[in-house]
């Protein structure tokens, strides 16, 4: 299982929320609702994340073995 965990943390450390940083990436609020409860999202999705965050996935996401 993969878990957004860490990108939360990082916006908190950035200053920023979940509505700001789906404004900035022009996603879908079901897209954020989806990775609010650690569901799939597209790759394309990580790859906007980390370029408007200027991050790595390893920044935005942890593997939970289960």
């Amino acid at each position: 299982m993969f878990s957004f965990k860490p990108l939360w943390k990082l916006l908190i450390d950035k200053g920023l929320n979940k509505a700001e940083l789906t404004r900035r990436l022009g996603i879908s609020p079901s897209t954020m609702n989806r990775m609010s409860h650690d569901q799939y999202v597209a790759m394309e999705i990580l790859d906007k994340i980390c370029t408007e965050l200027n991050c790595t996935p390893n920044d935005i996401i942890e593997h939970i073995p289960e």
